[in-house]
């Protein structure tokens, strides 16, 4: 009934990856999306909240309430800018940093896994398909 329905067939997927990262970020309590944004926030430390919204293709108020999961459990905290008081950089901290490698370990089994099942040639093609139509979308 829904074999050519876009918003059906992504939002299947995207439940069914949900419960893969879900897993995956399990042992560091962490959600998906937060899990996402530590990865970034490590990799990038002392970014905008504004450029990490922007880069995870996330409202500012998403990334608010995910952040201040993420600062509640001691993974980042935030500083206001000195060019603008209002504008806050994110850095990752210590305890973090520890789990870099682990974070990035759980990670990269998922797409290892996924890249198995799928074929690392048809993987790497649904994802360049997916983000195309995703940047296509106004």
């Amino acid at each position: 009934m829904f074999d050519h329905c876009l918003y059906f067939n992504t939002s299947a997927l995207a439940r069914r990856l949900e419960r893969e990262w879900v897993e995956a970020f399990e042992p560091f309590e962490v959600t998906p999306p937060q899990g996402f944004m530590l990865r970034a926030v490590i990799d990038r430390p002392g970014m905008l909240q504004r450029e990490l919204s922007e880069e995870l293709f996330i409202a500012r108020p998403t990334a608010t309430r995910a952040l201040d999961g993420l600062e509640a459990k001691g993974y980042i905290e935030r500083r206001r800018t000195e060019e603008d008081g209002r504008e806050v950089s994110i850095f990752p901290t210590a305890k973090a940093l520890e789990i870099k490698a682990e974070l990035n370990g759980a990670s990269g089994a998922v797409t290892a896994r996924l890249k198995k099942v799928l074929g690392g040639a048809e993987f790497t093609e649904a994802v360049s398909k997916i983000r195309g139509v995703r940047e296509a979308l106004p």
